[in-house]
């Protein structure tokens, strides 16, 4: 757990680097995941090297044997100079992690010239799905050596005394993506922790699943999925299930390179060492991939339109729209083997929207899949840097139907109030939400008076497949009796008379 002492010393690293020039938090972060990045290659080679000593047995290095390479490692330049530390990370160990090959670092000449390794066909598509693939377009932004110095400090003192595993490094770099929600337009990269959370609770995925999120930002959902996984089934963890988890267990889509090297740093921080994270315009012809994934969970954009011309033809034939939220429903559908389960978030006009575009995906999921679920969110959750209403629709793709009722909640309470503080209070509906949904069956009998109800098909049909929760709950009117007028004008007459006697006291005073 993130402590209010682990976050002051964020808090404090962050400072230093703001005033150093960087105020952009997307940058901070990214200049932070890579100084992690590179203490995590240290910690990594020290693991190798205890075990070579402990069982005599030769491990592949990731930094290279010579002085200039031994050099680079975390634990031997933090004691240096600052001027000889910058110019170490800035011209060696930048240059480095941005050209590693199969998990190795590229050596060095004496002079600090980088040696040529030769690439065979094996290495290069290495290097086309390892971290390495993000690097290519970063840049090392730190300022000046007093800044950097400062920085690896602070971080050093949070991995030697605070971090004690994946688990609070992860809770950590999460801290600081929480950050984004101040920022503005950048807000829209991230979903609060608490509602992921829900989410993947709801799928509940397992080892064998293949899990996407075509959105994936800071690749949250992912993060969140893995956690589960781990938290569940870490103990009984096949070997296979352990190298699917790692890599191939795990995919996102972005159209932004500096997301997707945060995406990858994130995944890699909570021991996902090889996710497929793609820059790949989703909705677009450029993104073919249909029936191969198990579970998808998402939090698409709300706002916005695409290209007409360079949208896929397979979702204009579900939606015929430029509206980004139902393409990217329809693309839901498409990503998802048959059997496969979706959570994801939506605006609430997909749920009522009249047009042709919002009713026929809406008929798409009633009548050719398997909508379970729509959670109703307060406005709120997304505070402060956006008070849109929104929903959770979960689905199952079944290619022939399978709807006979959805389930409906109304989610009041998340655990916070719903203001831009966001502070934490007891109400909370979330542990209810995934009681509730897990026991269905005991869900079939609740009136439309309460916070959850079924609502067969054929009415969602004959409202023109409206799924907003206000179309079907009952308002309980409680009559209320009030007493005779000739009673409530005496009372009227009443204070009238002792307001004139108090203001004949008042006078008499005068």
């Amino acid at each position: 757990m993130v402590t209010g002492e682990i976050k002051n010393k964020i808090d404090k690293i962050w400072t230093d680097i703001w005033a150093g020039g960087i105020t952009n938090p997307l940058t901070v972060i990214e200049q932070l995941t890579y100084l992690m990045f590179i203490r995590s290659l240290d910690e990594k080679e020290l693991e190798n090297e205890e075990f070579e000593h402990m069982t005599g047995q030769k491990t592949d290095k990731i930094f290279p044997q010579s002085k200039i390479g031994q050099s680079m490692r975390w634990s031997k330049l933090k004691e240096k100079d600052s001027r000889e530390i910058f110019d170490i990370v800035s011209q060696r160990v930048f240059p480095a992690i941005k050209n590693m090959k199969n998990g190795r670092l590229p050596d060095f000449s004496e002079i600090g010239e980088m040696i040529d390794i030769p690439e065979d066909a094996s290495i290069k598509e290495e290097r086309k799905t390892a971290f390495a693939k993000y690097m290519e377009g970063a840049a090392f932004l730190i300022p000046t050596p007093q800044v950097l110095q400062k920085i690896i400090t602070g971080l050093d003192d949070l991995y030697e005394h605070d971090i004690e595993d994946f688990d609070m490094q992860g809770d950590l770099y999460e801290y600081m993506l929480g950050k984004l929600a101040t920022a503005g337009q950048n807000g829209q990269f991230r979903t609060p922790k608490h509602i992921r959370e829900l989410m993947v609770e709801l799928l509940a995925p397992t080892p064998e699943d293949c899990i996407v999120d075509p959105a994936c930002g800071t690749a949250g959902f992912l993060v969140s999925a893995s956690e589960y996984i781990r938290r569940n089934y870490e103990s009984s963890m096949t070997t296979e299930q352990w190298e699917n988890f790692m890599g191939a267990a795990f995919t996102g889509f972005d159209t932004d390179y500096t997301m997707l090297r945060i995406s990858a740093m994130n995944l890699m921080l909570h021991s996902i060492t090889n996710p497929e994270i793609d820059y790949k315009d989703s909705v677009s012809k450029q993104n073919q991939v249909s029936s191969k994934y198990t579970i998808c969970l998402a939090n698409p954009p709300f706002k916005g339109t695409v290209d007409a011309e360079s949208i896929n033809d397979d979702l204009k034939a579900v939606t015929n729209t430029k509206k980004t939220e139902l393409l990217f429903l329809a693309l839901f559908i498409r990503l998802l083997k048959t059997g496969g389960r979706c959570a994801c978030i939506v605006p609430d006009g997909v749920l009522f929207g009249s047009s042709k575009a919002h009713k026929s995906i809406r008929k798409e999921l009633v009548e050719n899949h398997k909508l379970q679920a729509v959670i109703s969110m307060p406005s709120g959750v997304f505070k402060p840097y956006a008070g849109v209403s929104t929903a959770i629709l979960l689905f199952t793709k079944t290619g022939s139907g399978g709807t006979d009722s959805v389930w409906f909640y109304n989610m009041k309470a998340d655990g916070f109030t719903l203001d831009d503080k966001r502070s934490e209070i007891e109400e909370n509906d979330i542990p209810d939400i995934i009681e509730r949904f897990h026991s269905l069956e005991k869900e079939i009998d609740r009136d439309r008076t309460e916070q959850s109800f079924f609502v067969p098909k054929e009415e969602i049909v004959e409202n023109g497949y409206d799924l907003s929760i206000n179309k079907y709950k009952k308002v309980e009117y409680v009559a209320v009796e009030y007493p005779p007028t000739s009673e409530i004008i005496a009372e009227i007459k009443e204070l009238q008379k002792k307001i004139s006697e108090g203001i004949e006291e008042l006078e008499a005073m005068l």
